[in-house]
């Protein structure tokens, strides 16, 4: 969806906002990575038919995972951070079937606790972030979230545009920016898309990451922007990250939630984690040190902005302005 308002306000070219609500008839594009890697991951498992699917979840995934679990006959066991997730979300994950436990701790914790059950109880893993000794599935994921950016190149083809100049992606662990990174810093691709991460102030790993030149653990807070909440970057991810990605800004609840309603008003129902690339535009293009900004990622006035808006509103309701 092409938003010219947003783009006067901005002072580019074009705005365009990647609409990721009804994913595969669910809320979210965590469907596309969940799809593919439950179906990768259960071939995988074929020896053990009854195997339960297991992962963790700050919500969108999980529900993802439950969905595609259930289609293959599978039982799915998701496990979340107490108090961390919205009421609505965990209704839609045991809408799905599925058995829904909380962890009295991090989203950090939870994932731990997920692999751990699933190793004591022959369970299938199907995580959407990677650690040493854990890689193939968080590739699947990764691999499934492919199939959104070949869909923008098409979609800004056939609208007369080329590539973006500035893509935003909301970064939890990073395996959709790896995605989006390894889609366009490919050798075989031409022009140079700006690339920035967009997290949420509470629960920043890779601002610290990259200046330390490692993966960095961060203590996380309390934020709306659930879907983001993550104090670790996938193992994965990090090497393309260190490697190729332009820069990494924060948003606080606040703007996020202002995004949400600047996007509702133009027709785009986004979550709060959907509209953090909006408020990651705003704190990238506009203020004192926006002009700075614009000129490290080489844009002008006529520059292409793609926002992902990751989730619809459906996923995760936005609070009032």
């Amino acid at each position: 969806m092409e938003l010219p308002e947003l783009a006067r306000e901005l002072g580019v070219g074009a705005v365009v906002a990647k609409d990721e609500s009804t994913r595969l008839g669910l809320p979210a594009f965590k469907a596309l990575g969940a799809s593919w890697a439950v179906h990768r991951a259960l071939q995988t498992a074929g020896r053990r038919p009854g195997a339960e699917v297991v992962t963790a979840t700050d919500g969108n995934h999980g529900r993802a995972v439950a969905h595609f679990a259930r289609a293959a006959g599978r039982p799915a066991r998701i496990m979340v951070p107490a108090g961390g997730v919205h009421p609505s979300a965990i209704a839609a994950i045991r809408a799905e079937g599925a058995e829904v436990v909380e962890v009295d701790g991090s989203y950090d914790q939870t994932v731990r606790a997920a692999a751990d059950y699933a190793s004591e109880h022959d369970g299938v893993l199907v995580q959407d972030t990677a650690w040493d000794g854990y890689e193939e599935v968080p590739g699947w994921i990764v691999e499934g979230y492919a199939t959104l950016f070949s869909e923008i190149d098409t979609q800004l083809r056939d609208a007369g545009r080329g590539s973006p100049d500035l893509l935003l992606v909301p970064t939890g662990v990073g395996s959709l920016l790896q995605a989006a990174l390894a889609h366009h810093r490919c050798r075989s691709r031409s022009g140079s898309t700006a690339v920035v991460s967009v997290e949420p102030d509470a629960a920043a790993c890779i601002g610290p990451s990259l200046v330390a030149g490692r993966p960095v653990t961060v203590e996380t807070g309390t934020t709306i922007l659930s879907g983001l909440n993550c104090g670790t970057p996938s193992s994965l991810a990090w090497p393309l990250i260190r490697g190729g990605l332009d820069a990494a800004v924060t948003v606080s609840d606040q703007g996020a939630i202002d995004a949400a309603h600047g996007l509702a008003a133009l027709g785009v129902e986004a979550g709060p984690c959907g509209a953090a690339s909006l408020a990651g535009a705003r704190e990238v293009l506009t203020g004192h040190e926006g002009q700075a900004r614009r000129r490290h990622l080489g844009l002008g006035p006529d520059s292409v902005v793609v926002l992902l808006i990751t989730e619809g509103a459906a996923a995760n309701p936005v609070a009032a302005a």
